[in-house]
């Protein structure tokens, strides 16, 4: 029963926010940081939700000159692929997925805090 008394959803409107700002904001929300009883080692039970990804103003300069590296761990094996190309194959919530990730912690804890995160275009 206590449990359920924990559960806290959020829901952020991302329309007209810089895409940095709202990551730092939503990467906080996901590991706990604004509750009274955050610990480093434990997931809160939260849910993030954002709509309105797709009206996060971005510059042109920056979906060209912005790029998102991959490596295999083989020689010649990264990838580089451009913010504009990213928004044009998957949306503009991927790259916001992107950035959150990178602001969270890089542990076990990671992708079961991205779980908790559901972005609407």
């Amino acid at each position: 029963m206590e449990k359920e008394k924990n559960k806290k959803e959020y829901e952020l409107d991302a329309q007209d926010q810089k895409l940095g700002r709202l990551a730092s904001q939503i990467a906080s929300l996901l590991m706990g940081k604004n509750r009274p009883d955050f610990v480093r080692n434990a997931i809160p039970e939260i849910k993030v939700k954002v709509i309105n990804a797709s009206k996060i103003p971005v510059t042109n300069k920056k979906k060209i000159s912005k790029f998102y590296k991959s490596y295999s761990g083989y020689p010649g094996g990264l990838k580089e692929t451009s913010m504009k190309k990213v928004i044009a194959d998957k949306g503009m919530g991927e790259t916001l997925r992107i950035a959150v990730r990178g602001m969270l912690p890089k542990n076990k804890l990671r992708d079961r805090m991205m779980k908790n995160l559901t972005i609407s275009e």
